[in-house]
């Protein structure tokens, strides 16, 4: 119950007692009272009884203080390791591109490497009668005769053409994701481009000899069937913040958490910060100076997470929000579907290009990455030993909880006899009495409600009225 609400409960129970109260306390108003209401208690008996009971409430309150300590340790020590945790992520991320070769490398991500060049387009001129072919066809013909045809100026690639990856099987899995047709896919930066790839007569039928249709005829491949074209103007951009000090630009998407607030193991990271982008195309591609992660590539993966093996995505099951793959094969395509049977994968990323030179960010990246688990498991200790430190404040809370209330319930029945025996009660007296017993009853019940099931907050509001009740009956010995 929130304490604004328990506060409200005993403030108007206590106040409407007050005014009946009020004549029955007074001696002057009320002759029933011959021995002048209790002052008579105040014997040794009753000194002895208060002095008990506030030892125990001094008790009480003590140990509530260190519950409160500790939890507070706790709750800053696993936002902590958090933290800890997305660094870890984040280093590992930066430094899989070097793992993923047995020697760690100085890497390019330029797609202009001939070899890159050469066996990106043998793989897309397999596929006979496409745009992508086509357009292939065009970028060599344009690269050995100095000649720039209209449609090229904006079209900005193909999909399979326009990102690298680090390792053969994020590649296959990627690609296997995104399926032939999209990796085939024409890349424009305005809908102008788009309109020119394909055009149509008065009919509605589509005019063999301009766009893609009428270059296919030049070339001796005739375009056939649908392929997709994408506007990369008309793509909403990821609307978040980019990692600090990457030149890479890569999205600062929130990691996944397990139910215990730790990632997931076998988490490599999001398939969208996974793609190496040209240099050329990291910035400013679109009108809005937008580069191609944020726009292409986020409209392609969104968040889907990559995992190391196909068990370790399952186990990650609660924390997947839009899609996993695994580098063995497994794939989620959303929530509740499943991609199964063998894969077939005929355009893939190319793999990073590069050359066997140790980077001058390597060791410094790696050192960052091996202090950071060095301070989780520092970090880790010292959560154990505060969460077992608060366990023990707890059961220590609880006994001295309840030793107080037995004192109080104690001192309420030896001041009861007393008040019996020591006056000649009228009727009012009496309802007055009666109506007394039951709000205190109210406020008894709050006193002993069990608290080791409470969380943090709860415990503190129930601390908080607690002590409101108990200065209340304090005041009124």
């Amino acid at each position: 119950m929130h304490v604004c609400m328990l506060m409200e409960i005993f403030s108007s129970n206590r106040k409407a007692l007050a005014a009946e109260n009020s004549s029955m306390m007074n001696p002057s108003q009320n002759n029933s009272f011959p021995h002048g209401g209790l002052g008579v208690q105040n014997g040794p008996e009753v000194l002895a009884a208060h002095n008990a009971q506030q030892e125990k409430q001094d008790a009480l309150k003590e140990s509530g203080m260190q519950v409160k300590h500790y939890a507070d340790n706790v709750k800053f020590l696993k936002s902590h390791i958090n933290m800890l945790d997305d660094s870890v992520v984040d280093l590992q991320v930066a430094l899989g591109k070097y793992h993923s070769a047995s020697v760690p490398t100085m890497v390019t991500n330029d797609l202009s490497h001939p070899r890159c060049l050469a066996r990106m387009f043998e793989h897309i001129l397999r596929h006979e009668k496409s745009a992508a072919g086509i357009l292939c066809q065009l970028k060599a013909l344009e690269a050995t005769q100095a000649y720039n045809h209209p449609l090229s100026a904006d079209v900005v690639g193909i999909v399979a053409t326009l990102g690298t990856v680090d390792d053969d099987n994020l590649s296959r899995i990627l690609s296997d994701y995104l399926g032939s047709e999209t990796m085939l896919a024409v890349v424009c930066k305005t809908y102008d481009g788009v309109r020119a790839l394909e055009t149509y007569n008065h009919d509605g039928f589509i005019n063999k000899s301009s766009g893609l249709h009428g270059l296919g005829t030049s070339t001796g491949m005739s375009l056939d069937g649908r392929f997709l074209a994408i506007c990369l103007e008309s793509l909403s951009p990821f609307a978040g913040n980019f990692i600090a000090d990457d030149p890479e630009k890569r999205l600062d998407l929130q990691k996944p958490r397990l139910p215990n607030g730790q990632t997931p193991p076998g988490f490599l990271g999001f398939a969208v910060n996974m793609i190496n982008v040209d240099s050329n195309n990291v910035y400013c591609v679109t009108s809005s100076d937008c580069g191609l992660r944020e726009t292409l590539f986020y409209a392609l993966f969104s968040s889907l997470q990559v995992y190391k093996t196909r068990a370790e995505m399952l186990r990650a099951l609660p924390c997947i929000n839009n899609g996993a793959v695994s580098l063995d094969g497994g794939m989620i395509k959303r929530n509740g579907i499943y991609s199964l049977g063998n894969r077939e994968v005929d355009v893939e990323f190319p793999k990073t290009m590069g050359t066997l030179m140790l980077p001058e960010s390597y060791v410094d990246i790696e050192n960052r990455l091996k202090e950071m688990r060095w301070k989780k498991e520092r970090a880790l200790e010292d959560l154990h030993r505060e969460q077992a430190l608060l366990d023990c404040a707890r059961k220590n809370f609880e006994v001295n909880r309840q030793k107080f209330l037995k004192t109080l319930v104690a001192c309420s029945s030896y001041t009861n006899l007393k008040f019996w025996k020591l006056r000649k009660m009228s009727v009012k007296d009496y309802e007055i009495l009666k109506k007394e017993s039951e709000v205190k009853a109210k406020e008894y019940k709050i006193l002993v409600k069990e608290t080791s099931t409470m969380t943090e907050e709860q415990l503190n509001v129930h601390l908080f009225v607690c002590e409101k009740i108990k200065k209340y009956w304090a005041m009124k010995k």
